[in-house]
C-alpha cells in the first residue's frame, strides 16, 4: 500500500510526497510532467519493486498542496529533492524524469553527484536556447502557445495558466482520451489504457488544486536558464525519446543525448511521448540499472 507525507522544504515551504513499494528498496524518485502532481502511477509501482525499488513521487512547488516557490528554476528543484531524501534517510538514489519532469531529473544528475547513482530522462525537453536546436519546432499547437506565451512574459503567461488550470480542474479520463485526439499521434492515442487515462486525470486535478501556480513555474523555469550545465554531468544518463513525440520533439531528445556527457541513448522511431513511457518503463528501468548499478 502506498502512502503520503508533507515534507519540509528549504524556505518553510512543504511539499507533497507519496511512497510506494517495498520499504528497504533503493529509491527511485519520479519527475512526473507538466503539469502533474506527483500520485504515482500503480503499473509503474509494480515494475519497480520487482526490481528492489521504491519509488517516490512529489509535487513540484505549486502543484497540488506543496507550497509555491515563486521564480524558481529548474536547478532549484535539488533543494526539494535533497530534503524529501533526507527526511527518508535515503542516502542515495535514481530518479526519471518525464516530459517537464526530464530537466528537473538532470538538474539532480549535475547538482547531487554525491547521491545520484543514475539518471534517466523520458521525452524530455532540451535546454531553451541550446546550438542548433530549433526548440519549438515540430511542438503540438497547444505546446507552442504555451511556451510562446512564457516567452512573451508573465501577463501573458498568467492569462494561459489561468485557462490550463480551468481545463484541469474537472478533467475526466473520457476528457484526457478525447484532449490527445487533437495532439496526438496515433502509437500515443492508443497507449492511453483506462487505467493511463484515470492516472492522468487524477493528477492534472489534483496539480492545480490551489491554482494555477506550477504550471506557471513550469513553463517559466523551462524557458529560462536552467541553473547548469548538462555538460558538467558526470554521473550515467540514460536519454529516452520517441521519432512520433509531438510534445517535446524528436531533436530535444536527440540533442540531450549528445550533449550529455557519456549518456546512454535510446532514440526509438516507433514511439511517441506518451507510448514510450506507458510501454517501456520496465525497459528504462533495467537500463538504467545495468549503466549504473547501485
Amino acid at each position: 500500500m502506498g502512502s503520503e507525507l508533507s515534507v519540509k522544504a528549504p524556505g518553510g515551504r512543504t511539499l507533497d510526497v507519496y511512497l510506494d513499494g517495498p520499504g528497504a528498496g533503493i529509491p527511485l524518485l519520479f519527475h512526473s510532467g507538466t503539469p502533474s502532481s506527483g500520485g504515482l502511477y500503480a503499473p509503474f509501482v509494480g515494475a519497480a519493486a520487482t526490481r528492489g525499488l521504491r519509488m517516490i513521487g512529489f509535487s513540484r512547488a505549486g502543484y497540488g498542496g506543496s507550497t509555491r516557490a515563486p521564480g524558481r528554476s529548474v536547478a532549484d528543484v535539488t533543494g526539494d529533492v535533497a530534503a524529501i531524501l533526507d527526511a527518508l534517510d535515503a542516502p542515495r538514489f535514481y530518479t526519471l524524469g518525464w516530459s517537464g519532469g526530464g530537466p528537473h531529473a538532470l538538474a539532480c544528475a549535475a547538482l547531487l553527484p554525491e547521491r545520484m547513482i543514475g539518471a534517466c530522462t523520458v521525452g524530455s525537453p532540451a535546454p531553451y536556447g541550446a546550438d542548433g536546436l530549433d526548440w519549438l519546432a515540430g511542438m503540438n499547437v497547444q505546446n507552442v502557445m504555451a511556451f510562446n506565451a512564457a516567452l512573451a512574459g508573465e501577463d501573458e503567461l498568467a492569462a494561459v495558466a489561468d485557462q490550463v488550470a480551468a481545463a484541469m480542474s474537472s478533467i475526466t479520463p473520457d476528457g484526457v482520451i478525447a484532449s490527445l485526439a487533437a495532439i496526438a499521434p496515433e502509437v500515443d492515442r492508443a497507449a492511453v489504457t483506462c487505467e493511463a487515462a484515470a492516472w492522468f486525470a487524477e493528477n492534472f486535478r489534483e496539480s492545480v488544486r490551489n491554482g494555477p501556480w506550477g504550471w506557471f513555474d513550469d513553463q517559466r523555469a523551462l524557458v529560462s536558464p536552467w541553473g547548469f550545465d548538462v555538460a558538467a554531468i558526470r554521473v550515467p544518463v540514460a536519454t529516452w525519446q520517441g521519432a512520433q513525440d509531438r510534445m517535446t520533439p524528436f531533436a530535444h531528445g536527440a540533442w540531450l543525448a549528445s550533449h550529455v556527457p557519456g549518456a546512454r541513448a535510446h532514440l526509438l522511431r516507433e514511439h511517441g511521448h506518451i507510448s514510450l513511457g506507458v510501454a517501456s518503463f520496465g525497459e528504462m528501468l533495467d537500463d538504467l540499472l545495468a549503466i549504473a548499478p547501485s
